[in-house]
């Protein structure tokens, strides 16, 4: 990676994002952040001064410089003027912004300090019901920035309701760097019986991550699997309904909702196969750390899964939404061993060949470079594009 990145030694680079909790975009800010700053780069993330701390506890220690800014209010020129001021304080190069509210914001500011913007866009289903959100998001890409999508299907959807050219929306998919743990301790905590199989999923416990469905399905295979589990590691606020869910169909002490972990290659080392029942997904990093711990994974066919699981080569695939044809995915596992053991070895190839850390990273290098040389003639700039 160091060859990949060497010329982001000396750049000052602020990342920027609207919220800090432990979900996917923050994750990879964090890791995008550490890496750059191993390599030479100075980073400043800028975070929200009423958040939960999270991504600031896993910057800690790295040399990455933290601000904090203040929205009071769904628009705030005031807030926008602070952050370009932070800007040119910390004499930023290039202002790399995350998800909606900053990529308005800091498309704003990065124009008023006078730098190259890029906008990451992690999901697209919150922001593209509303005209104004999709204006507001075009605007700050009119500026002068550019828009990343992690995933290809993302990518189409931002050129469409965006209304804007291929040139302007590049895709970068995520990566990950994940150390695969030896030994799991997460049957023991269940107290699950040697003959027990364990499914498990990853994700925080709202609608779009689907994991009612993955509780139909555990309920669908009471009769052929009795002795099949669910865990969940996650935390949100549907974890009350899911467990009155599974009380309903009789396999409430079958699933364990995990809540927020910090130790999942610990929680993915214990599954006999990995779930992704979303309905809606871009690249999940939760996708990539299962198929680089070797677990067998049913997934649903959204977003970039088709893709990062080789048209089904590497992985299960099934309609989203569909709960009879994840019982009937994870079944086929189950019965299969061999099968399964292969379709996990085929996954870390997958994933190790194609979306490590060290590869995201160096695409994001190269489209910083293209930016810092277009930024006094944009028409110029080609788009960097990951295929």
């Amino acid at each position: 990676m160091i060859a990949a990145t060497h010329g982001v030694r000396g750049l000052r680079i602020a990342h920027l994002i609207e919220c800090d909790g432990p979900g996917g975009a923050e994750r990879m800010i964090a890791s995008l952040a550490i890496e750059l700053q191993q390599a030479g780069a100075q980073n400043l993330v800028i975070l929200p001064a009423n958040g939960e701390g999270w991504l600031e506890q896993q910057l800690d220690g790295s040399g990455v410089a933290i601000e904090h800014f203040r929205l009071d209010r769904p628009v705030s020129l005031a807030c926008a003027r602070w952050i370009a001021d932070v800007l040119r304080e910390h004499r930023i190069s290039l202002a790399h912004c995350h998800e909606f509210s900053m990529g308005v914001y800091g498309a704003w500011a990065a124009w008023r300090a006078r730098i190259p913007h890029l906008v990451t866009m992690h999901g697209g289903r919150y922001y593209a019901e509303r005209l104004r959100r999709r204006v507001a998001l075009r605007a700050g890409t009119v500026l002068g920035g550019q828009v990343v999508a992690v995933s290809h299907e993302l990518a189409r959807q931002l050129r469409r309701e965006l209304w804007l050219p291929a040139s302007r929306v590049s895709t970068i998919p995520n990566g990950v760097r994940y150390v695969p743990a030896t030994h799991s301790t997460l049957r023991d905590e269940l107290n699950l019986a040697p003959g027990d199989r364990l499914a498990v999923a990853v994700g925080n416990l709202y609608s779009v991550k689907g994991h009612r469905f993955a509780v139909e399905a555990l309920a669908l295979l009471q009769t052929r699997y009795p002795r099949l589990h669910l865990a969940i590691a996650g935390r949100g606020d549907l974890a009350d309904a899911l467990q009155r869910q599974a009380e309903d169909y009789g396999v409430g002490g079958r699933l364990h909702l995990l809540g927020l972990r910090g130790d999942i290659s610990n929680v993915l080392a214990g599954a006999d196969v990995f779930v992704l029942p979303s309905v809606s997904e871009g690249l999940p990093l939760a996708l990539l750390e299962a198929m680089l711990s070797g677990r067998p994974v049913v997934a649903s066919d959204v977003g970039e899964v088709r893709t990062v699981l080789d048209d089904g080569a590497a992985g299960v695939l099934v309609p989203a939404g569909d709960a009879a044809a994840l019982a009937d995915a994870l079944a086929g596992l189950l019965h299969a061993p061999d099968h399964a053991r292969e379709l996990g070895r085929r996954a870390t190839e997958r994933a190790t060949s194609g979306y490590g850390i060290a590869r995201m990273v160096a695409r994001y290098a190269a489209l910083y470079a293209e930016l810092l040389t277009g930024h006094t003639s944009p028409r110029q700039r080609t788009a960097v594009t990951a295929h």
